[in-house]
């Protein structure tokens, strides 16, 4: 069965602390390390910006959200995302589906672009990016440590809305 995905509510911030926890100790999808209460996501379901769940047999399988890349108004419409899915809902569809809702739901909202770092070793989500018309576009080396050891990242980025359409990718305005 496909994910349905809906925008997140309040009443999803438990769950979706519960899926960032998963990924916190998973230690593959974040440089984090300790866990987030549900208090704490609720600022992201709360500051404006696209947060979005995916459903499966009802219950919350994953989340994905959007943030601003940089407060500098030449990236105003690029967006910095991420994407987690619970233990049980990996190698489902989960992230694809979130990662396409999540595209449409930005450009919706004007942004242009989804950037992301990917730990070089996170073989799913790097395939669920590639599947969903992200591209790699270059390595961060030695990115940052994650319990003392060394991570690369891998750039991801997929041009949506306006800059989609755009034979020269380039944005007018």
């Amino acid at each position: 069965m496909l994910a349905d995905i809906r925008v997140a509510t309040r009443s999803d911030a438990a769950r979706i602390a519960a899926i960032y926890n998963e990924a916190i100790e998973d230690r593959m999808a974040t440089f984090e390390t300790a866990p987030r209460a549900p208090g704490e996501v609720m600022g992201w379901l709360i500051d404006g910006f696209p947060v979005l769940v995916a459903m499966r047999a009802g219950a919350i399988a994953g989340f994905a959200r959007v943030s601003d890349y940089s407060d500098r108004c030449v990236y105003e419409g690029v967006g910095e995302h991420g994407v987690y899915v619970s233990r049980a809902g990996r190698g489902t569809g989960v992230g694809r589906a979130l990662l396409d809702a999540l595209a449409d739901e930005a450009a919706r909202r004007g942004y242009y672009k989804l950037t992301s770092r990917i730990f070089t070793e996170n073989a799913a989500s790097r395939a669920a990016h590639l599947a969903a018309g992200f591209a790699e576009v270059g390595i961060q080396r030695r990115h940052g440590r994650l319990e003392g050891e060394w991570k690369d990242c891998v750039l991801v980025e997929r041009l949506i809305g306006e800059a989609a359409t755009d034979p020269d990718h380039r944005v007018e305005g």
